[in-house]
């Protein structure tokens, strides 16, 4: 008798991707035989990045992390559409991967857990992020490049490639910055 693969789906809208969401993308490596990243699409956020963008930036990122560090199980990237333990029962995963770097993450995913294991039967895993990222987050990331003049302020919570297109985005876009602001 064969076991099931422990598959473990990493949702979010990684916008842009950070440290922290690579940490625990590296720590899901070791714990489960796949990790797949879904990157979502949340009608209700307004995302700096399409969903395109942040699909390209993080599977380059992740690629590059898999050639580093070989050992560990494989990751997928893939965007995803709707309810995310829908994405997570297509891609046939056995857990929900959630990286948690306080208080307030814990109790918000802790009511998503106990909702997803209601509604859909999967469960989550958490990991607690590494003290290097507990307060590093996606939306200040955005805040500091929107009001920010120099990027390389960035270098302690998101890779070179993130800061490049974010730097590239700003001057091309800089509209969309500016909603950020206000």
């Amino acid at each position: 008798m064969s076991q099931k693969p422990h598959i473990a789906c990493y949702p979010g809208s990684f916008d842009p991707a950070t440290f922290g969401h690579l940490d625990v993308v590296r720590r899901g490596r070791v714990m489960f035989d796949r990790v797949v990243v879904g990157v979502g699409r949340n009608p209700e956020k307004d995302t700096l990045f399409t969903q395109d963008e942040r699909v390209a930036m993080l599977r380059a990122l992740v690629e590059q992390m898999v050639r580093n560090e070989p050992e560990g199980a494989p990751v997928d990237v893939r965007a995803f559409e709707g309810l995310t333990v829908d994405f997570a029962n297509s891609v046939g995963a056995t857990v929900l991967l959630r990286g948690v770097r306080n208080i307030s993450d814990l109790q918000s995913e802790i009511q998503q857990a106990l909702t997803n294991r209601q509604v859909a039967g999967l469960e989550t895993a958490f990991v607690v992020a590494g003290e290097n990222f507990a307060y590093t987050s996606s939306t200040l990331i955005r805040q500091i490049a929107a009001m920010g003049k120099d990027l390389s302020v960035l270098r302690s919570m998101c890779p070179q490639p993130v800061i490049d297109r974010l730097r590239e985005k700003k001057s091309r876009e800089p509209e969309r910055f500016g909603r950020l602001i206000r």
